[in-house]
């Protein structure tokens, strides 16, 4: 008889299909990915948070939604609760399990014999967006990852390095892919290479403060379009108000990635605040559709542009020499766009990362189907 398929659970995003971050970008892609291949794939996620109309689903990969409570604090940790109880009545082959948060349900799957796979993400216990509370949790999630685990992901070696130093663990790195698009009309009746971009969640270590103070110097010389919100807070009210100048246009959440794409491939300049979180989607996908970028000098954002970027240190005043430099300079902005297209051509197609995680993923299945191997 033939053998039974291997089956792969994963937990910890808002779904499949979901458009709200990195790993549900991920998870759109990796799941058909590994169905292709072969596998069972079920993918575990939250009411409400799933567009079950999508159209570009692969029929084939199991949605399954779990209740949670739904608050900031305590919604990942429930939902990652109830989907592991959901797993452990039906074992998957292995786990791939999002996020250091749900660190906390790994000995759960562990007793059930379930391998699991956990993509770390970024040092979430560092970030200012998070209340004290949150960030003690993320670091203690940290702590039983390092130690329920049976293998780790790591989307940039910068992480990498801050895991072996911090909990004397090691993994493999995985980074994020970015889509390939033909030539795209230019949005909004923008015109190519116009406008400076920023496209980001409105929290403080995003620079979203250092950028907003460049805006009404910049927008004296160029459009410039804002793609982001704090869901009501302090910040969107600052994007209100900078939109009140004639050059300004403050989009909010934009879900379209069809808009999103082309605002990034026609740009001037994407500025990239971005100061944690390992390799960042969204300065990917900027990369893979020829945006020049201008970052914020951290050693994550190095590490994904390499020398196809312009760097600059998170005050508004370098911000905006950076950028008008940039804007000012066709012939730097033509050679970032073919560099940028390159670097994410070699480092950061969707292929290879599937490929990646289809590996990894095998060789710990193969842990639970020869229970004489080490854990």
């Amino acid at each position: 008889m033939p053998s039974p398929k291997r089956s792969v659970a994963i937990l910890g995003t808002r779904g499949y299909p979901s458009y709200y971050g990195g790993f549900e970008t991920a998870v759109r892609k990796l799941a058909p990915f590994l169905v292709d291949a072969g596998w069972n794939v079920t993918v575990y996620g939250r009411r409400g948070s799933v567009k079950s109309d999508d159209a570009d689903a692969d029929a084939r990969v199991e949605s399954v939604q779990t209740h949670g409570i739904r608050t900031p604090a305590l919604s990942t940790l429930t939902h990652g609760f109830t989907a592991a109880l959901h797993a452990v009545i039906r074992p998957p082959s292995v786990a791939l399990v999002m996020n250091v948060a749900n660190g906390f349900v790994l000995p759960l799957l562990r007793l059930r014999g379930i391998p699991c796979v956990v993509n770390v993400d970024g040092i979430e216990w560092e970030r200012g967006k998070w209340s004290w509370f949150a960030r003690q949790m993320f670091f203690a999630g940290a702590k039983m990852t390092a130690k329920f685990a049976n293998r780790l992901i790591f989307d940039a070696i910068e992480v990498e390095r801050r895991w072996r130093a911090d909990f004397n663990v090691t993994g493999d790195y995985i980074p994020y892919g970015g889509d390939r698009r033909g030539q795209l009309e230019a949005p909004l009746d923008l015109v190519n290479g116009s406008y400076i971009l920023l496209v980001a969640r409105f929290v403080p270590e995003n620079s979203i403060s250092e950028f907003f103070a460049a805006v009404p110097a910049l927008a004296q010389d160029w459009p410039v379009v804002l793609v982001g919100t704090d869901h009501g807070g302090s910040f969107d009210e600052e994007a209100r108000k900078l939109q009140l100048l004639a050059n300004v246009q403050w989009l909010g959440h934009v879900s379209d990635d069809d808009l999103l794409h082309s605002l990034w491939q026609h740009a001037g300049v994407y500025f990239h605040g971005h100061s944690v979180g390992g390799t960042n989607p969204a300065l990917v996908q900027a990369m893979a559709l020829g945006a020049p970028v201008v970052a914020r000098d951290t050693a994550y954002n190095k590490e994904v542009l390499g020398d196809s970027g312009v760097f600059v240190q998170a005050t508004s005043e370098e911000i905006y020499a950076g950028v008008r430099a940039v804007m000012s300079d066709p012939d730097t902005r033509d050679r970032l766009r073919q560099e940028t297209i390159q670097r994410a051509r070699a480092k950061f197609t969707w292929h290879l990362v599937c490929s990646r995680y289809g590996e990894v993923l095998t060789e710990s299945a193969k842990v639970r189907e020869s229970p004489g191997e080490p854990s």
